[in-house]
């Protein structure tokens, strides 16, 4: 339950934060242009605190939070007395109108370039993409494993995140792709993957399993290495040196099992049914996990062990694999603007695809994922969460400039025709856009539900 508290708290946190800021960037713009703000408001509803400024505008902060809006002076949203005319939104020349409703998307990526960058500053624990084994198209192509890609068609592919956006676009378009690899001696080579040869049935979140690649991850035994005083492994006779054998009946093949395995069939100071190997022999025993606060909204069960230290030749490949990433100011600024480009370039990609139909609606989130996201980034650290924000802010504005009626894309459309025609688009026309705007949206939506409801229960 704790999860679900903390997944709508940082959804608020996330939606409040990147909607205010895009409304922001349209009350900025508009004070600029010289059109009057009735009100800026923080979310929305029955406003909680409301106070007038100087400037005449009403600042309020509304009951629900889930955004915000700014609401100008307009003849087409009630009467205006004639000495303010000349302050009247619609009044505008179609060039200040398309500046004011362009701001809110700038905003949204302008943020990103501000998120991005204070996370290269904070500095940001990456998984280079080291490869753990491979077969198929990968194999054939001459990669091996222990190979780390650095670059994807000529673009450096950082992290996994980077090799795997790089690697979907081409695999859904079935492209050959040069990969570039190093290896454990520091030696690169270049491969070609013929992607020709996925399969019909390819799906792009399965990318790299598609391809033959698998990343390699640390398996560390399940061996303990110390137990804490007085925990609830030590006063169940857990010692270190023990190799956890089973919890509850499930074979723990590794250390990292042992974790999910406490969490899903533990119960707070209740015993939970644990083998262990010592000295050749299994011994049964009892653990009464204790809860532990892990966050804001969330705990976990603890035993109270660590475990045993890994090899020199694991120690090694985790080096490899494992960096923190931190980037003085301007470096900082530079790595900025080309993740911002990176994401933006395929995210456009990959709406395109599920356009033209290369590409599976299914990679559409709605608010059940960004939630469940936004708690994960934020349990995470503050450089994952800068990321989380940045990319959310990113895609918001990205999703605002589609040509869609009651989006800021859809009116920057109209304002299109309205320059090529002389003359501003009819009313009836505008309503028309949109009605059939809305139902567009309300049809993103439900599939983006539709999606998360099939991602909780798959």
């Amino acid at each position: 339950m704790s999860e679900v508290f903390g997944s709508i708290w940082w959804l608020l946190v996330t939606l409040g934060l990147l909607i205010t800021f895009h409304e922001f960037g349209h009350f900025v713009v508009a004070r600029k242009l010289g059109v009057r703000v009735l009100r800026f408001s923080v979310g929305f509803g029955r406003p909680l605190w409301s106070r007038r400024g100087a400037d005449g505008t009403e600042y309020a902060i509304a009951a629900f939070p889930l955004g915000g809006y700014v609401k100008m002076l307009d003849e087409r949203e009630g009467e205006v007395p004639a000495a303010q005319l000349d302050q009247a939104f619609n009044r505008k020349p179609v060039g200040s109108r398309v500046a004011i409703v362009a701001a809110g998307p700038v905003f949204n990526l302008v943020f990103a370039v501000l998120a991005f960058w204070l996370m290269f500053l904070v500095g940001i624990p990456e998984s280079r993409p080291l490869i753990g084994s491979v077969s198929g198209i990968a194999a054939a192509a001459g990669i091996e494993p222990g190979d780390v890609i650095v670059a994807v068609d000529d673009r450096d592919a950082r992290t996994w995140s980077h090799a795997i956006l790089e690697l979907i676009a081409y695999a859904l378009d079935r492209e050959p792709v040069d990969v570039t690899v190093e290896n454990a001696s520091g030696e690169r080579s270049r491969h070609r993957l013929d992607l020709a040869g996925l399969k019909p049935d390819f799906s792009e979140e399965n990318t790299l399993e598609a391809i033959g690649v698998e990343p390699w991850r640390l398996v560390v035994p399940a061996v303990v290495g110390s137990v804490a005083v007085g925990s609830p492994a030590d006063q169940a006779g857990i010692q270190p040196g023990d190799r956890i054998v089973a919890i509850a009946g499930e074979d723990m093949t590794d250390w990292s099992s042992i974790g999910f395995q406490v969490q899903s069939h533990g119960r707070a100071d209740e015993p939970l049914p644990v083998t262990v190997e010592r000295a050749g022999m299994e011994i049964q025993l009892e653990v009464r996990p204790r809860k532990e606060s892990s966050g804001l909204f969330s705990s976990r069960l603890i035993l109270g062990v660590t475990n045993a230290e890994i090899s020199a030749e694991q120690r090694a490949a985790l080096e490899r694999a494992a960096i923190v990433l931190r980037l003085g100011p301007l470096e900082g600024l530079a790595a900025a603007f080309t993740e911002t480009w990176r994401l933006t370039g395929s995210t456009l990609g990959l709406l395109g695809r599920m356009i033209t139909g290369s590409a599976s609606v299914k990679n559409l989130s709605g608010p059940i994922s960004i939630a469940q996201f936004a708690n994960s980034s934020a349990a995470a650290g503050l450089s994952q969460f800068l990321f989380f924000l940045g990319a959310i802010s990113l895609s918001l504005g990205i999703l605002n400039l589609l040509p869609i009626p009651v989006l800021d894309g859809g009116h920057l459309l109209y304002y299109l025709i309205e320059l090529v025609k002389g003359s501003p688009v009819s009313e009836q026309a505008q309503i028309a856009g949109q009605y059939l705007g809305l139902i567009a949206l309300a049809g993103l939506m439900g599939l983006a539900f539709v999606n998360d409801i099939l991602r909780l229960v798959g």
